[in-house]
């Protein structure tokens, strides 16, 4: 800044008052100013002024692996929130990649991040995640961890998969199986909970429901399906209640290859309604979730924390719909 100063006959007050448009600064003088900061071939101390200005410069983003697209729509809200303050977002993705946790957490160290977004996987290290909250403030986005006070923001995980289950149950289905999520997640806890609430409603005994354990990949979603239809066709579910998209459409798949049709023999169900569930063939009943604008809020938080604004709200919900489409109808010959 000395030097933009010096090349432009400025003080450096003034240069700095141009480049953060901060104070007012005459015409002629913001002109030299630029032009010096073009000649010069200046770029600004980005980690400087955010420690005078007390924002975020950098902040780093945390997700299991970018190949669910769910993952990306979350990581493309936060950057989007990060680009409208002109805030660099460093990605990390241990389970993409094959890194543990612990190397990535070091990495994210070096880069000096103001604040970090966490997207929980299935293998989340406490340890790791504490390792994490010494750099600054963190914010889990898309799961809570019960063992951490973590600000966070979320979807209404519980009331969209008993909504979604009421709708299955409302078309006379009684035979059905839930291909859930992992068991240590807060999303897939949330979601067999809401599933159960619907069940029970419904009169039905949740503990004698089939729950086939599965890990938010599509691959496992296929395998489990083929398990929770062994078996003569008289007895198999007639409906498959998949805690997330990627599993349902792995249960399409291997439904497709055995010759089960959908939704006439069988009826699934999604979470998430990611971008193509309306495109598949049938259709994919899912629950919908604003992905991106959970990714947005929770980098919005995240600002706000760093900042130490007094009105910042912890913690987030995001309201859920069922998307009612071509993959669930009535049971064959009425109620299973």
């Amino acid at each position: 800044m000395k030097d933009v100063a010096r090349h432009a006959g400025v003080s450096v007050s003034t240069v700095s008052y141009v480049l953060n448009n901060s104070g007012p600064v005459a015409a002629d003088r913001r002109a030299r100013v630029l032009d010096a900061v073009q000649v010069l071939k200046y770029t600004p101390n980005e980690s400087a002024r955010s420690l005078k200005r007390r924002s975020a410069s950098t902040i780093g983003l945390v997700v299991p692996d970018l190949a669910n697209p769910f993952y990306a729509l979350l990581a493309e809200g936060v950057e989007r929130a990060a680009s409208a303050r002109d805030v660099l977002v460093v990605l990390c993705a241990p389970e993409a990649t094959g890194e543990s946790e612990s190397l990535h957490g070091r990495l994210l160290r070096s880069q000096r991040l103001d604040g970090i977004i966490y997207l929980s996987g299935a293998s989340t290290s406490p340890a790791s995640l504490l390792d994490l909250t010494r750099l600054g403030p963190v914010v889990l986005v898309d799961e809570q961890i019960p063992s951490f006070d973590l600000p966070s923001v979320v979807s209404d995980n519980r009331r969209g998969a008993r909504e979604v289950a009421q709708h299955v149950l409302d078309q006379g289905h009684e035979r059905v199986a839930v291909i859930a999520g992992p068991p240590g997640l807060w999303t897939a806890q949330q979601r067999l909970a809401g599933y159960r609430e619907a069940f029970a409603g419904a009169g039905l005994d949740p503990d004698a429901i089939p729950v086939l354990v599965g890990d938010y990949q599509q691959s496992t979603g296929g395998k489990l399906a083929a398990q929770a239809l062994a078996g003569p066709a008289m007895k198999r579910p007639t409906a498959l209640l998949c805690a997330n998209d990627l599993m349902a459409i792995g249960a399409l798949e291997y439904s497709r290859e055995a010759g089960i049709s959908v939704p006439e023999q069988l009826s699934v169900v999604g979470f998430d309604d990611l971008p193509f569930a309306s495109l598949l063939t049938p259709r994919l009943t899912t629950v919908r979730q604003a992905a991106g604008d959970m990714g947005f809020q929770a980098a919005s938080l995240l600002f706000d924390l760093l900042e130490n604004k007094a009105d910042t709200e912890p913690h987030g919900l995001f309201p859920v719909t069922v998307q009612i489409r071509d993959s669930v109808a009535p049971p064959a010959g009425g109620r299973s």
